[in-house]
């Protein structure tokens, strides 16, 4: 005979709404602190004074907090890229993994795209619903939706999960060179990950990001003068610009793949058959298999160069890899559908181009779902915005998601 079904009780989400709006004041207080910090991915200074802020919310609210000096930034050459540090915080639930307790990540950034002053100049300011400044919606709004939730979830006296981690990052606007390693060592050990990105200015949740990989051509031709003797040259120039005709011409002949050519050198003198030539070049798509295809075509149109006596040599520089819509991050979306319903307000998904660091914790095998911060959009523009008005209702989904994920039983 089979045992019997260990369901436990979950609060509605309607239940925690009502919490939700009694702390949206102090969110806004929250935010304006932090909109307030320059936080600029070249600025450690700044990042690392937002991660004070965040570490002492997280060790409030009992969790264990680990903070990482990235090796660039300790004791690096003075030219070297310095980030600031990246918090990894944790909190044991009350549900044993063997009795359905799952482990769930939270993960957010805390640096801007914005220099060093901004924030003076553009401060915190309310108009309406609309909340403005430098990184109000990405990501700050979004880092601080995840803390909300934690502390309702605290509230509420919740916990049914078998561990609950928040991960904040510092240099996700350039790529995640330094945090990269972290985060996807710490996503290998959880069940399924919130990416607190803001929502899309519709309200659409994000269900998949296109990878990018990043390559580099280099084009070797042989010297000549130009003037005396030209046939006895390879223009590697020449070479270079039938390359990017070819590879632009990529685009177009697999779906949701772009190609860009962003970068072409080449030569020194006009008087000097050109002896080398380089390009840069940009791939994005939805699945990695998309990419190898891309890679592969990039490798032919290489290997028949259209100036005789040039070669082409292809280099891979860097990866992000897809977030791929795969039937777990569908079943999470549903999860998401039905608490929306029950808050009072439908849901969306959508693909986006755009990569974070919810591609990497998807590079894992880990599902994740990402956009679960409150709506805002003109993400890296002087007119960024956050609709404050949504924020209770997407901090009572997130915090829902986190009890509905937690348990397996459930």
């Amino acid at each position: 005979m089979s045992a019997p079904s260990r369901q436990r009780p979950h609060p509605h989400p309607a239940d925690v709404l009502g919490p939700a709006r009694s702390r949206l004041q102090q969110y806004l207080y929250d935010l304006a602190e932090l909109v307030a910090i320059d936080s600029g991915s070249y600025s450690p200074d700044g990042v690392n004074a937002v991660a004070d802020w965040v570490q002492a919310r997280l060790t409030s609210l009992g969790f264990a907090v680990e903070r990482i000096r990235p090796p660039a930034a300790a004791g690096a050459p003075s030219d070297a890229l310095r980030t600031g540090d990246v918090l990894v915080a944790r909190k044991a639930g009350r549900l044993a993994e063997a009795d359905g307790g799952r482990r769930i990540l939270l993960v957010a950034h805390m640096d801007t795209v914005f220099e060093d002053g901004t924030a003076a100049e553009r401060p915190f300011t309310l108009d309406g619903t609309h909340a403005h400044g430098p990184g109000v919606s990405d990501d700050k709004g979004g880092l601080l939706a995840g803390l909300t939730a934690i502390e309702l979830l605290q509230g509420q006296g919740m916990s049914e999960y078998a561990e609950l981690v928040f991960l904040a990052t510092s240099d996700e606007e350039i790529g995640s060179p330094v945090s990269r390693r972290i985060t996807e060592e710490v996503a290998r050990d959880m069940h399924y990950a919130l990416g607190l990105e803001c929502a899309r200015e519709n309200g659409d949740l994000v269900v998949a990001r296109k990878g990018v990989a990043d390559f580099r051509l280099t084009v070797t031709g042989r010297a000549a003068h130009a003037g005396i003797e030209p046939q006895r040259g390879a223009n590697a120039a020449l070479a270079a610009a039938h390359l990017v005709v070819a590879l632009q011409a990529l685009n177009g002949r697999w779906d949701g793949v772009t190609v860009n050519v962003g970068v072409v050198r080449a030569g020194h003198r006009p008087n000097i058959v050109c002896p080398e030539a380089e390009l840069g070049l940009e791939v994005r798509a939805a699945t990695a298999a998309d990419v190898r295809t891309v890679r592969r075509a990039i490798e032919d149109a290489a290997a028949h160069p259209a100036v005789p006596g040039t070669t082409v040599t292809v280099e891979q520089l860097d990866d992000c890899p897809p977030m791929e819509a795969t039937a777990a991050t569908h079943r999470m979306f549903a999860i998401a559908q039905q608490a929306a319903a029950a808050l009072g307000f439908t849901l969306g998904a959508t693909a986006t181009g755009g990569v974070g660091d919810a591609n990497l914790i998807a590079g894992t095998g880990v599902p994740v779902l990402d956009g679960l911060g409150p709506v805002g959009g003109a993400d890296h523009s002087p007119q960024e915005w956050l609709d404050t008005a949504t924020v209770p209702e997407r901090v009572a989904l997130l915090a829902s998601m986190i009890t509905a994920l937690g348990d397996s039983t459930a």
